[in-house]
């Protein structure tokens, strides 16, 4: 996977509204690094794994960590936060911390794990961060818009109260794209050099009667 020095990758005209943004995917994890190219607002690691949580979620419905960990620390700390269950997630995230912070270059990343039975973040947004990855363990993973079928313009109050369907945010139920439950996806936000107009637009999914939802997040601390 490249290693980046920094993130001002982009050139000052990327920073006028226009600029055309694309996804990236791939099955290698190497696509991620296509974060860095100014025209990707989210990368995507196509993974055919499903993970054992079922028991877990059903015993801990209400089950949420956030934490701060290092590459050196992630799994002894992820592994007690289970009480040493769940060793195969505990070992993808310890894998994913390590990943993210040396794609980075980040000595700790900010850590969220929750079990979800609705929508955290129902409406479509853009993150105000320079990039998060997101990856869902159990249920229905998030969606997400195409950066050229959005109205920037109908975001956040732009809606004017108006359901997303109905703001004119985007045209077609079509136009809504979804990751698999598995996926590793890097979402540029509004806070990278030069990405200030083109965040990606994502929301959590709606779910369905009794389904539970496992999703990790990561941050730049």
């Amino acid at each position: 996977m490249t290693n980046k020095k920094n993130l001002n990758i982009t050139s000052e005209c990327a920073q006028a509204e226009g600029i055309p943004r694309y996804m990236s995917q791939d099955k290698q994890p190497t696509v991620l690094s296509d974060i860095y190219k100014e025209e990707i607002n989210i990368a995507i690691w196509r993974r055919e794994k499903q993970f054992s949580v079922k028991e877990f979620l059903a015993l801990n419905p209400t089950f949420q960590k956030e934490m701060i960990l290092t590459p050196q620390d992630a799994l002894s700390r992820i592994s007690e936060s289970f009480n040493n269950n769940m060793t195969e997630v505990s070992e993808d995230i310890a894998l994913l911390v390590d990943m993210f912070c040396y794609l980075f270059e980040l000595k700790q990343a900010g850590m969220r794990l929750k079990v979800l039975d609705r929508a955290m973040c129902p409406k479509f947004h853009v993150d105000k961060v320079p990039c998060r990855l997101v990856t869902t363990y159990q249920g229905t993973a998030t969606e997400w818009l195409p950066h050229e079928v959005v109205d920037q313009t109908k975001l956040g109050w732009g809606c004017n109260g108006l359901a997303d369907c109905e703001s004119g945010l985007y045209q077609r139920k079509s136009d809504i794209q979804r990751l698999d439950c598995g996926d590793v996806a890097l979402l540029k936000g509004t806070l990278w050099e030069g990405n200030e107009n083109a965040g990606l637009v994502h929301r959590s999914p709606e779910l369905i009667t009794n389904e539970k939802r496992l999703i990790l997040t990561l941050d730049f601390m």
